[in-house]
């Protein structure tokens, strides 16, 4: 006499790199943008913007304190009574900023002191605290780290992209080097001193969000 033994179903577990999990990712670079779209973090982007190498190094603060930030709240989500979960998630960055601020000063001390109070103000940046209330405190830490690190470069990419037209049109330069050549000068071309100011930014940024609309719209009629 044969018995059968019915085969149970083996749950697989999702990919880590899933379609699902790449939009973590991809969204943030344009069509969830969190400068662009989302108009969070503005004053970093206006204040840090000058130049290419803080505006780098302040990119990569953000999406590492970012990326870190979400893991732990996700790793903690369990945990944190509802009524504390602010104070918290506060606790939580101001330790990953206070890390990366003794980063910054021991080994790139001049941009630290460029940076100036700005790193200290990633506490409170909107685009931070944002993503641990609306995504990590209600996913796993795999997905809590892809979209820390997905809304962090895209942050990255407006303010690099905004320290480039900055600093090429204010300054001349690009990374400390003359890029516009000495004939312009002599031809009498002249660096425009309202790209070095904030307001300067805020035409950049103004410029960025009305081309990427004009052409997500373009793509969206096709």
């Amino acid at each position: 006499m044969s018995t059968e033994v019915a085969s149970k179903p083996i749950k697989t577990s999702e990919p880590l790199f899933s379609k699902k999990n790449m939009r973590l990712l991809s969204d943030p670079l344009n069509e969830n943008n969190p400068i662009t779209v989302q108009v969070l973090g503005i004053c970093s982007a206006l204040a840090v913007t000058a130049q290419v190498k803080p505006a780098f190094i302040m990119a990569l603060a953000v999406t590492f304190v970012t990326a870190a930030s979400n893991v732990f709240i996700s790793l903690l989500r369990n945990l944190i009574p509802g009524n504390i979960r602010i104070i918290v998630q506060l606790t939580i960055v101001a330790t990953m900023v206070i890390l990366v601020d003794l980063v910054l000063k021991a080994y790139v001390y001049d941009v630290s002191k460029q940076l100036s109070v700005f790193v200290g103000l990633i506490i409170t940046n909107c685009i931070i605290m944002g993503r641990l209330e609306a995504f990590a405190m209600g996913n796993k830490p795999w997905a809590s780290f892809l979209d820390g690190i997905g809304n962090g470069l895209g942050y990255a990419a407006i303010l690099i992209i905004v320290a480039i037209m900055r600093e090429i049109l204010g300054s001349g330069t690009l990374l400390g080097y003359q890029v516009v050549p000495q004939f312009m000068y002599d031809a009498g071309f002249a660096n425009n001193n309202l790209m070095v100011v904030p307001a300067g930014a805020l035409f950049a940024v103004g410029i960025i969000i009305w081309v990427q609309r004009a052409q997500n719209k373009y793509y969206e009629t096709e």
